[in-house]
This record gives structure tokens, C-alpha cells and sequence, in this order.
């Protein structure tokens, strides 16, 4: 299948604001003069998410296919359409986000891996896409704050955030009032009202500046963020289990396994099976500590896991 250059679906895809209905969509657009041979590796816009696609980029590379990069490509609302339209091939998900997105909130993600990741492999296979294997490793969206408040709230859950929330500031994605495992979660599930939303990055620099900074009270950090023990912050309990399995598990269109065949899946599934939680927040530290160099600390971990 030849597939449009990614700028001009972008482009397109912004122009006319893809319904999240399309999102496993499985109409391709017609084919625009492009070599269909490399297998495009997609990602979102935070730091793990693309050091992961540039992970299996590399081991793919390293069994000899040709891969085409699309990496830190935008938040799930734009990446998991194009997927989904098959205008990329493969992109590193976490499992319970990504069955609530797809099937735009009916199925019901929950803290029992199997269970999600079943849902999940049967919603994705009816729409021509496979759900390879699951790492052990997660990484779930975490609520944090400083050393400094929690001590002085008494906040140990997120729950205890219901006695002062009215004069706090959250810091999060500009996605995150629309998400259920986000703000949407802490209203409905938590019944939180902050005094104010402050849109900031993905779990990134900007988020933890602005908590550091005490421009926000609350923040969204990602639950294997190494920052969240380097500035001894305080992640609090999600005490009415708001977040669901969050395990790192590639999408690959399921054509391209049966182009391929089976060496394709147990390449991208030697390298998911190493990434335990504890690698993942390696990563993210060595993210941190070499300027976000993707290519290096791609090719360091998978040597260092003997995949490369």
C-alpha cells in the first residue's frame, strides 16, 4: 500500500479537523506517488514516546528493513487517525489510553492488564490493525506536587485534594481537559475543581518548571519521570484507581505483518519485552542528562539489552 507523504496528511488532517470517529478508520486516502517499502515508525510528542519509536526504529534497522521516521509527530488525537487511515505503520501505545480512545470511550479501560489488552486486541483487529505483544513496564499519568505543599495540605492521595482544591492551579496538557484519565477523571471521578487550568507541555520541561516554580500546585507528570525523585516531589495516591494499565505495547497495521511475516513481530516484541517500568524511567533520565540526544540513548540501551 503506498501511502502520502506525512506532511500533506498533517496538513490535511488539521485542515479538516479528523473526527476522533476516524480513528480506526480503515479508508486509506489515494495513493500520492510514494515508495510503500519503509515501514514509518510514528510517535507522540513527549520524550518517552519518541525515544521508544526511535528504539524500534533502530532494531528494525538492525534486522535490515527500511524505516522511515516520523518521530515527536503530535499528541494521540492526530497520530492515532493517520495510523488508523494507515498512512503509518507502527506506533508505541500504552494499552488502557489507547482502548478508550479508539473506541472513543465504549470500552472501558481498567487497572486488570489482561483485560484491557483483550478488549483492546480484539477492538484494533477489526479494523485491520494487530496489538503486538505488552511490555511489563508502564507508564500511567501521575498527579504530583511539591515536598513542600504536600507537607503543608497533609496530601498523601488525590483524593485529599477535595479539601483544597478551589484555591489550587493545575498544570497539564492542552489535551488534558478533554481527557478522561486527565482533568476530565479528577472532575468526575475525584469531583476536583481547581481554582484554574494552566495548559503546559506533555509531561515535560514545562510541566515541572512551573510546579518548581510554584506556578502551578498540581501537575501531570508521568509516573516513570525520573524528575519526580531528582526534586523529591510527592506522587499522590491514586487512591480511586482513576488510571488504567498503561503498558507500552506497539500498533502495527496488520498488513505489514502479513508483508513481512512473522520475524517483523518478534523483532519489535524483543525489544517490548526488555522495557520494564524501571527502564522506562531510565530512559527518561538519560533523556534528561544528554539533551535529548534520541539517537544515542536508542542506540546505548539497545546494546546494552544485546537487541542492537
Amino acid at each position: 500500500m503506498t501511502k502520502r507523504p506525512i506532511v500533506k496528511i498533517l496538513l490535511f488532517a488539521l485542515l479538516t479537523a479528523i473526527a476522533l470517529a476516524a480513528a480506526c478508520s480503515t479508508t486509506s486516502e489515494p495513493p500520492i506517488g510514494r515508495d510503500s517499502a519503509a515501514i514509518d515508525v510514528a510517535t507522540f510528542d513527549f520524550p518517552e514516546s519518541m525515544v521508544l519509536g526511535e528504539i524500534y526504529a533502530q532494531a528494525l534497522e538492525a534486522e535490515g528493513y527500511e524505516v522511515e521516521r516520523h518521530i515527536g509527530l503530535g499528541p494521540r488525537e492526530l497520530v492515532m487517525p493517520i495510523l488508523g487511515q494507515h498512512h503509518v505503520d507502527l506506533v508505541p501505545e500504552y494499552v488502557g489510553t489507547a482502548l478508550h480512545f479508539a473506541s472513543l470511550g465504549e470500552l472501558e479501560p481498567s487497572a486488570d492488564r489482561q483485560r484491557t489488552r483483550a478488549l483492546l486486541k480484539e477492538f484494533l483487529a477489526q479494523r485491520d490493525l494487530t496489538l503486538l505483544a505488552s511490555a511489563p513496564g508502564e507508564n500511567q499519568n501521575g498527579f504530583a506536587v511539591t515536598r513542600e505543599l504536600a507537607e503543608r495540605l497533609d496530601l498523601d492521595a488525590i483524593s485529599d485534594l477535595r479539601r483544597v482544591d478551589d484555591d489550587l492551579v493545575f498544570g497539564g496538557p492542552p489535551e488534558c481537559p478533554q481527557r478522561l484519565f486527565c482533568l476530565q477523571g479528577l472532575e468526575s471521578v475525584y469531583n476536583l475543581g481547581f481554582e484554574r487550568f494552566l495548559a503546559t507541555d506533555s509531561g515535560g520541561p514545562v510541566t515541572l518548571s512551573t510546579l518548581l516554580a510554584g506556578e502551578v500546585d498540581v501537575a501531570l507528570l508521568f509516573t516513570t519521570d525520573p524528575a519526580i525523585v531528582r526534586y523529591d516531589l510527592v506522587l499522590l495516591d491514586d487512591d480511586r484507581q482513576l488510571q488504567p494499565a498503561e503498558n507500552v505495547t506497539p500498533v502495527v497495521r496488520t498488513e505489514l505483518i502479513e508483508e513481512h511475516g512473522p520475524e517483523l513481530a518478534a523483532t519489535i516484541n524483543a525489544v517490548t519485552r526488555r522495557l520494564s517500568t524501571t527502564q522506562l524511567r531510565s530512559l527518561n533520565g538519560l533523556l534528561d542528562s544528554e539533551a535529548t540526544n534520541l539517537d544515542s540513548v536508542a542506540a546505548g540501551w539497545l546494546s546494552r539489552m544485546g537487541t542492537g
